[in-house]
């Protein structure tokens, strides 16, 4: 049974993709890594060599997975970088066609020859492969060859991700047991997961980091409502978030996050009004995750704005916006997102955007019902509500960009998330016909169906119907 802390499904990291960037730029570091412990120095490195397979590289250029294995080998970390220099650095690479490999010793690297985007090969274990091959000056060479399976995970093709060998009070691997510890224990959710969590960290660490969690997903909102322009990539999209908010808020101009927040939390919203934010909120995070920026991925960058756009909507239109409500949200966002991790996958590029816009809205689904007084049945009962009106959706980015229609498509995942929420607190879980297990099962079964064009490779669906030509970033 895999070990999945809430913190390897929702953490901090850089746009656009977990995937496809995220993943290379974990595996960059992980190779460096690996070559030390088989004995070598960095420094005696004389050259390297970085092999992107299969989906990996038909969507690399549009994802930034050059972008993320140049820094990743440059020991570049994405949760403490300066992300305002990820361009900068990149294109100090590209143009100097030397590369300080680990910040320790200069090597060339001319990324059109020693980066290569290999289509047609598809390795056996997953459509994400990537290689690195370092040589030294004897002639001899060192190989390591990963998979990006999703949520910035990578592993190599003989090994499952498992946070640790330490035994779990709740081990699980179904939501069907995760009820059962709740029932058992007459406890919610969070409360089975906040145990668990306490194997690995101090009630006081795990404190910390949901709020870390929260604030970054606070701050991204807030850059996304108050950034202007064109996001990068070529295909000429206008930001719109800023406008939105600025319409919302009757130009009511906020100088950081805490003050924007405190304003939203006056507002007497009508209806409609409310649609408008959740939207806003979802969109301005994926506008920063397109351009780069640093969001948290939840379980994925390309799903990265539908948990913080209905955290906010809970902490900003409901009664719930207490800092223990928002850690127990987190908690029990990341234990769903295990689950679906552990039974089906949260890769675009194995299950289509059914593994993360779906997943993500099943997450938010469940966190928001528990938040808002509902059972632990009930929360399962909205992550399965949600998951099963996005069964079969398939990932389709125009130009391999988390664009069009990843950005609105977040939002349509946020507002279905607070629907599934809203029913399953008025309903019966013991009079459910379909469990969270089996939608689980189900989106599986589908994702292993699906044609592999709607799988993440930008040949197929909208990708490839709607005439726009992308020029290369």
């Amino acid at each position: 049974m895999e070990q999945i802390s809430v913190f390897d499904i929702i953490k901090i990291g850089i746009g656009p993709s977990s995937s496809h960037t995220m993943g290379p730029w974990r595996a960059a570091e992980r190779s460096l890594k690996e070559l030390v412990e088989q004995g070598h120095q960095i420094q005696e490195v004389s050259s390297i060599k970085v092999d992107l397979y299969g989906s990996l590289a038909k969507t690399g250029k549009g994802h930034g997975t050059d972008v993320a294995v140049i820094l990743g080998l440059l020991g570049e970390d994405p949760i403490t970088m300066d992300i305002s220099t990820v361009h900068q650095k990149f294109e100090q690479v590209c143009s100097g066609k030397r590369l300080h490999l680990a910040g320790l010793v200069d090597i060339p690297f001319d990324i059109d020859n020693d980066l290569h985007f290999n289509f047609q090969v598809i390795q056996p274990f997953h459509p994400n492969g990537i290689r690195f091959t370092y040589r030294f000056p004897n002639d001899q060479a060192e190989d390591f060859t990963y998979f990006s399976i999703g949520g910035g995970f990578v592993v190599t093709a003989d090994e499952t991700f498992d946070y640790g060998d330490r035994k779990l009070p709740f081990p699980i691997q179904l939501a069907e047991e995760l009820l059962v510890y709740c029932d058992q224990r007459n406890q919610h959710i969070s409360d089975i997961v906040l145990e668990n969590e306490k194997v690995w960290r101090t009630r006081e660490q795990i404190n910390e980091q949901l709020d870390l969690l929260w604030h970054t997903m606070r701050d991204c909102i807030y850059m996304g409502c108050t950034t202007e322009g064109e996001l990068p990539g070529g295909l000429n999209v206008k930001r719109r978030a800023a406008s939105l908010n600025r319409k919302l808020l009757a130009d009511v101009v906020c100088a950081d996050a805490e003050t924007w927040m405190a304003a939203l939390q006056k507002q007497s919203p009508n209806f409609q009004q409310i649609l408008k934010w959740v939207s806003c909120f979802a969109i301005a995070t994926n506008e920063q995750n397109a351009a780069f920026g640093r969001v948290v991925t939840a379980p994925t960058n390309g799903a990265s704005g539908v948990i913080p756009a209905v955290l906010c909507y809970m902490i900003c239109f409901t009664d719930h916006r207490s800092q223990d409500d928002i850690r127990r949200f987190l908690l029990v966002a990341g234990e769903l997102g295990s689950i679906f991790k552990k039974g089906a996958t949260i890769s675009a590029a194995l299950g289509g955007c059914q593994a993360e816009i779906g997943v993500s809205s099943a997450m938010a689904a469940g966190a928001l019902t528990e938040c808002l007084g509902g059972s632990p049945g009930q929360a399962l009962m909205a992550a399965e509500i949600a998951m099963e009106h996005h069964l079969g959706l398939t990932c389709d980015p125009v130009g391999g960009l988390v664009q069009i229609p990843c950005i609105e498509r977040n939002s349509m995942g946020a507002i279905k998330a607070i629907t599934a929420a809203n029913i399953a607190i008025e309903g019966n879980p013991l009079t459910a016909k379909v469990s969270l297990d089996s939608v689980i099962k189900s989106m599986w079964e589908t994702a292993l169906d699906m044609n592999d064009k709607y799988k993440e490779t930008s040949e197929g669906g909208l990708a490839v119907n709607i005439g726009i030509n992308v020029v290369e970033c």
